[in-house]
């Protein structure tokens, strides 16, 4: 009986599913709570220092088969986080493994379960509350299909991977094995482990720097010897009396992060507040070492902005930034920029990702900031404190912009006041090449002076900018969403354009019913029309429900697309018949949360060089699906911070900022229809269901327009109810074709998305660590 059982597991999963084993090999264990601490055998390390915030659980039940399972949690609360750690008790010792968690989705994992396994225990990140209603499940697997499931896991989410077969992955693995001395098992699970495993920011962040930071780490000496320019670069340094009395201590790690700068062209500037007394200074000369590089200056004025002038004016170098009171550079600092200056000569802006650093010298708080983006930055000054600028543009915009700069006196404000000055020339005399973003981490901000930029302040910098532009004068700037933030709320042409929401579906009611309904009632921009594009429906209830709203309301139109499904010929046929002059793509299993979710998108839709507009989507739980889509994540493409809370920020509040993203989801997308109409529409030849969005956007983007995702526009997302999954032999092949054309078509631009950071995880859609 064991082996037709196995035979027909075999023959199920060679078909494509991996859930096929008959109902009694299916273990559905019940699993309780306990307060008793759990203790590994004496040959082994007490587990409860490990995991003293973690609840323990004990699975009852009958126990797993040995061998290779699919373990499958479900069930688990919002609060869950981080990874589950799974003991085996066998006659042999315990057996720990891990598993990240899920919450809101069902976690799945691949395990090897050793023989005569007696009590299986789970150690969780999470309150009892959160594991009330646990179930663990464990589905046991062939062989054969288990290392087939490994081996596309590894495609899809290991780097060393990419673009292999399966069966070469399998065959590289078994070469490994001889090589390394150790099992294929072993060498199989060490692999696939690593792409379940996360660094998180905060968590992890110190243990980053320890290992990739230095690993990743060029000689600086050899970086010296081979540039072809050696730039003279300019700091700027203003002091005032507020600095000097948090002590001189920060001022002297200032100092000798300069002093232990690999690169040696440099100058510094520090501008010295009129208040400060002269013991003061000779104080600070003190600490000083003998060296005309730094050079201490006493000023007459009082404001930062006119302090940064001073200092400006006195500058010799080819490039000019600006350094804080406490604030450090990495050693290799100014090596990298001078490296990034060889390499970019067309760049007039240089800026780094940056961290947090401790009076003991700890860092945290790292900020892995995107390529350039001009939406974020009018919602936020992403780009921070270290901006090197070429010293000839910057004469020029500190020209342009005196009267706003002098009246500033914050370090944040005069920072984002340059670098909206310099947004706003680059629309009209710069190109893609005028700003180089440096992914590493080399500019230190002092824990103890946080010079935050106030949320006033910004929307008084924002306005000042706009209003200096006729295309943007008439935009509203608002408080954002987060303390240093703001929200421009864009102006709508008048008249008013028509929108085409192009709706397809097939039968469905329950699920398009809500989704038209809800959009009729509850959209406050009126001026659209709703193309229902009905795919071979049969249901006489979806055909009445069809027939009755476009009766009921005139705004709506029913089209028949009469073909086998094809989501991207679909759409073009509905954009073919659509009289608006934007164009929405609309799932039929959307919800709007609030009414102002068209006018928001409208009124970026209509910005001359913004293309595709998505918008923020949630799961029926709350928790979010879509926060934009971020390239490289997983094998083609993923939705940035899925999973995460409704009300969560983001990584560095990006959830609560329009930005622009390489690609957002057609679930709900809006583009004006000459920008669909010039770039081909959708790909219905090569990209019938998947990818075709991401496939879209990126064309939208090669036509030279930006792409935006805002957090203004909150719709409920039923995400696929009405096509299914790709669980049968011909939806399989159809993905992997659908995958290999996305990496023929655009692979340089998937593992290196602008919107994101190459530090960052590629496997996880959560900005944990590479």
């Amino acid at each position: 009986m064991r082996q037709h059982i196995v035979r027909l597991n075999e023959m199920m999963a060679a078909i494509g599913r991996y859930n096929v084993v008959p109902p009694f090999w299916r273990r559905n264990p019940t699993v309780h709570v306990v307060d008793a601490p759990l203790f590994k055998s004496e040959a082994a390390t007490n587990i409860n220092t490990a995991v003293k915030a973690s609840t323990h659980c004990v699975s009852d039940g009958e126990k797993p088969l040995p061998g290779w399972n699919m373990l499958e949690l479900d069930g688990l609360g919002a609060d869950a986080h981080g990874a589950a750690t799974i003991f085996f008790y066998t006659h042999k010792g315990i057996i720990e493994t891990s598993v990240s968690l899920r919450p809101g989705k069902t976690t799945k994992r691949i395990l090897w379960v050793p023989m005569g396994v007696k009590k299986i225990t789970f150690s969780l990140l999470a309150s009892e509350a959160a594991l009330a209603h646990l179930t663990v499940e464990w589905v046991w697997l062939t062989p054969w299909f288990a290392h087939n499931r490994l081996a596309r896991r590894l495609i899809n989410n290991h780097a060393s991977y990419k673009g292999m077969t399966s069966r070469e992955v399998i065959r590289h693995l078994h070469v490994e094995s001889v090589a390394q001395g150790r099992s294929w098992r072993s060498i199989a699970l060490a692999e696939y482990n690593q792409t379940h495993a996360k660094q998180h920011v905060s968590e992890d962040y110190a243990r980053w720097v320890d290992t990739t930071e230095k690993t990743a780490s060029e000689d600086p000496q050899s970086i010296i010897a081979n540039l072809k320019t050696a730039p003279l670069f300019s700091l700027i340094m203003p002091v005032t009396l507020g600095d000097l009395e948090q002590g001189e201590a920060p001022f002297i790690a200032t100092i000798n992060s300069l002093k232990a700068q690999s690169y040696f062209f440099w100058e510094v500037f520090i501008v010295l507040s009129a208040e400060i007394t002269d013991a003061q200074r000779r104080t600070l000369e003190g600490y000083i070492p003998s060296t005309s590089r730094i050079n201490l200056i006493r000023s007459y004025h009082r404001t930062l902005a006119k302090l940064d002038h001073q200092g400006f004016i006195q500058t010799q170098g080819d490039g000019v930034m600006r350094i804080s009171w406490g604030d450090q550079l990495a050693p290799e600092a100014l090596c990298m920029l001078a490296k990034a200056w060889n390499d970019y000569p067309d760049a007039q802006l240089f800026y780094t990702d940056e961290d947090v650093i401790t009076a003991g010298g700890k860092r945290c708080q790292p900020r892995f900031k995107p390529g350039w983006n001009p939406d974020l930055l009018l919602s936020t000054n992403y780009i921070g404190r270290v901006a090197l600028y070429k010293r000839r543009l910057l004469w020029q915009l500190e020209s342009e912009q005196a009267d706003l700069l002098s009246n500033l006196t914050s370090r944040a404000a005069v920072d984002y006041a340059l670098a909206l000055t310099f947004m706003m020339w680059k629309v009209t005399h710069g190109n893609e090449k005028s700003v180089c973003h440096l992914p590493a981490m080399l500019y230190h901000r002092s824990e103890d002076f946080p010079h935050p930029l106030h949320q006033q302040d910004a929307i008084s910098l924002v306005s000042s900018v706009l209003k200096q532009h006729v295309a943007s004068a008439k935009a509203m700037v608002q408080p954002g969403l987060t303390n240093d933030s703001v929200r421009i709320e864009w102006p709508i042409p008048n008249p008013a354009p028509l929108v085409s929401l192009l709706v397809p579906t097939r039968n469905g009611v329950d699920i398009l019913r809500p989704c038209v309904d809800a959009i009729l009632e509850r959209t406050a921009y009126t001026h659209f029309e709703l193309l229902i594009l009905d795919n071979q429906s049969d249901c006489p209830e979806t055909l009445a429900y069809m027939q009755e709203v476009a009766q009921r309301d005139s705004r709506v139109r029913v089209l028949h697309w009469d073909h086998p499904f094809n989501y991207s010929a679909i759409n073009n046929f509905g954009a073919l018949h659509a009289n608006g002059s934007i164009i929405g793509l609309i799932n039929n299993d959307v919800e709007p949360v609030n009414e102002y979710w068209l006018t928001e998108m409208v009124s970026q839709a209509c910005r001359s060089e913004i293309g595709c507009v998505g918008a923020k989507l949630y799961y029926p739980n709350g928790m979010l699906q879509h926060g934009g889509v971020i390239l490289g994540l997983g094998d083609v493409a993923g939705h940035a911070h899925r999973f995460f809370p409704r009300e969560s920020d983001g990584y560095t509040g990006r959830l609560k900022l329009v930005q622009n993203l390489s690609a957002v989801t057609a679930a709900c997308l809006l583009v004006r229809k000459n920008v669909f109409n010039n770039v081909g529409g959708l790909n219905e030849k090569k990209l019938s269901v998947a990818y075709n969005d991401v496939d879209f956007c990126l064309k939208v983007r090669e036509a030279g327009y930006r792409n935006l995702w805002s957090p203004f526009a909150e719709l409920y997302h039923h995400e696929s109810i009405s096509r299914g999954a790709d669980d049968t032999p011909t939806k399989r092949a159809r993905w992997l074709s659908e995958v290999a054309y996305m990496r023929r078509t655009w692979g340089k631009h998937l593992d290196c998305d602008p919107a994101y950071n190459p530090n960052l995880t590629l496997v996880h859609e959560d900005f944990s660590l590479r």
